[in-house]
């Protein structure tokens, strides 16, 4: 966690990619290159949940789905918000939290079990990349 709480309190930006705001993609991208990894960056706005699904969704094969308790740090949260598809990602950061940015609140640390999160987390994946 130590890694990444210096991103907490940055502001939420369309498009953001660091290293003074994020949207969701840019925040889960700059961990993981904290990480080691370099993610593909996806292009559109934020608000654009279709082409952000289908952008998760041709990656999605690629990563390997985790369930609690077993989820390794880091960890792509994958989450929908009254859609029948994901349309928001943050980060598992372990101890059951995770991190995500949302344009009301920028980046913050939040518990996967809370009941505004359980039910909308749809799953957790790792990147193969990341040894």
């Amino acid at each position: 966690m130590r890694r990444v709480v210096d991103l907490v309190g940055a502001p939420f930006a369309d498009g953001g990619r660091g290293p003074d705001s994020y949207d969701c993609w840019g925040l889960v991208r700059e961990v993981y290159r904290r990480y080691g990894v370099e993610l593909p960056n996806y292009t559109g706005c934020c608000y654009d949940f279709e082409r952000f699904y289908e952008g998760f969704l041709e990656e999605r094969p690629k990563w390997t789905r985790h369930e609690p308790p077993d989820i390794p740090t880091p960890a792509v949260v994958a989450i929908r918000f009254n859609a029948p598809f994901v349309n928001h990602v943050g980060v598992y950061i372990g101890d059951g939290k995770f991190l995500h940015t949302r344009e009301k609140t920028g980046v913050v640390i939040e518990l996967i079990r809370s009941p505004a999160w359980r039910r909308r987390i749809e799953g957790f994946y790792t990147c193969p990349l990341l040894s």
